[in-house]
């Protein structure tokens, strides 16, 4: 698996997934996770929150972790977008190659702008995860996707 980088590759993950699990989903509209998983509802993808600290943001149930997910939202989720710390990058990482093994997905592990993290990223591929790394998914679509 890669890290995804091409205009192309992007526009892919964009354009065929449909299930994101946004995890540091904030409860406040001010802030960036917050608003790419808005704006990614509004454009017709389905929204799983992944936040400890939080039952529901906006009309969204929440989950304290990738693992805590029911098991009918499980095998649907196509990217896990990630609005954490670098350093908590391995562990969700590695959760999501857990996820992989048993549903098959996700396909994608995407970190937002500002957010990398290489061991993550080599844990995630060789379960067979592409990665993205320090891109924000909104942008990327508004850039990508104009036209869906």
């Amino acid at each position: 698996m890669a890290i995804l980088n091409k205009d192309k590759e992007l526009e892919k993950v964009l354009v065929e997934s449909k299930v994101v699990a946004v995890v540091g989903l904030s409860r406040s509209p001010e802030k960036d996770s917050y608003i790419v998983a808005k704006y990614l509802s509004e454009k017709g993808y389905r929204i799983i929150s992944i936040n400890p600290n939080a039952e529901e943001v906006s009309d969204w149930v929440t989950y304290p972790s990738l693992l805590a997910v029911p098991e009918y939202n499980l095998k649907d989720i196509d990217i896990i977008n990630v609005f954490r710390p670098g350093e908590e990058l391995p562990e969700i990482a590695r959760q999501a190659c857990e996820l992989k093994r048993k549903y098959g997905k996700p396909n994608y592990l995407w970190m937002q702008i500002g957010i990398s993290n290489l061991e993550a990223a080599k844990i995630a591929r060789e379960c067979g995860i592409d990665i993205v790394m320090n891109r924000c998914i909104m942008m990327e679509y508004k850039r990508l996707c104009p036209k869906v």
